[in-house]
């Protein structure tokens, strides 16, 4: 059970949660609307749309910073289902980097024996080679989703929302926000959502693919915080990247064992117990 917010602290969150998200919606759908207006592929980076869809990735992270710097501004005290990330809970970041990966690969792997695409070095030649080496490789997998993500969604919203709702209910709600969020990208010439094509069977399951993904990432942020999050989406990412995943069944699989994996991490998470709840917000001047 949640326990009930307080009149003040509850209002002060929802108004957390609807600036958060006029931030991080705002940013990421103009920006992105600016690189489809302005044409071209963003896998060109010398291509007029290319800063525009990188920009839009910031939104929840500019959102997050924006939340912060109001909080402290008003004295609030963290949110009382915030994870801190504490040197004893990093301990858990490593082996769920590597279930994270081993996930997605599991999923390839039972796809191929079911007749689906088979796993080859070469796509994972192929999808380093369009970069400049393996080190920007790495970094723009890193920067272009975890690092750009997890503040908002799990560092941001997600304890707000566990103010009044339990840790399945808020993991579910969060994760269909987040695949709404993803929508533009399909617009966006040369993205990965668009080369899948929205109205294709691999499109839809990518939309429905957030969901899992974020439960998996609020099962690693409980267990560890932002940290472990950002691991996670990071593992998640490029395994997807390196397979280059796009058949629908290799997608159907990899979602089937992402939510049976995440479910269970989600029922065996240690529960906690929350902080008193944070005091009405001060008088702007």
């Amino acid at each position: 059970m949640t326990a009930s917010l307080p009149p003040p602290a509850a209002s002060a969150y929802r108004r957390d949660l609807i600036l958060y998200l006029a931030i991080a919606f705002g940013v990421a759908w103009l920006s992105w609307a600016a690189a489809i207006g302005l044409g071209g592929s963003v896998e060109d980076q010398g291509s007029p749309a290319y800063q525009p869809y990188v920009l839009g990735a910031f939104g929840p992270l500019i959102g997050a910073l924006v939340i912060r710097i109001r909080r402290g501004r008003r004295g609030e005290p963290v949110p009382a289902h915030a994870v801190p990330t504490r040197r004893a809970a990093l301990a858990w970041t490593p082996p769920l980097l590597l279930l994270a990966a081993a996930i997605v690969l599991a999923g390839a792997l039972i796809a191929h024996q079911a007749g689906g695409p088979a796993i080859t070095a070469q796509d994972a030649r192929d999808a380093v080679d369009k970069t400049p080496g393996l080190p920007v490789f790495l970094f723009g997998i890193l920067l272009t989703g975890p690092l750009t993500e997890e503040p908002g969604w799990r560092g941001t919203m997600l304890p707000r929302m566990r103010a009044s709702m339990g840790r399945l209910r808020a993991a579910l709600v969060l994760g269909v926000i987040w695949s709404v969020w993803h929508l533009p990208l399909f617009l966006v010439d040369g993205s990965q959502q668009q080369k899948l094509g929205l109205s294709s069977p691999s499109g839809l399951l990518f939309a429905v693919s957030v969901v899992p993904m974020c439960l998996l990432t609020v099962a690693a942020y409980e267990r560890a915080g932002i940290a472990a999050s950002i691991a996670v989406h990071f593992a998640s990412n490029l395994t997807m990247v390196l397979l280059d995943v796009r058949a629908p069944v290799t997608m159907a699989l990899i979602i089937g064992v992402q939510a049976i994996a995440a479910l269970a991490l989600l029922a065996s998470a240690p529960a906690r117990t929350p902080a008193p709840a944070p005091r009405a917000p001060h008088p702007v001047a």
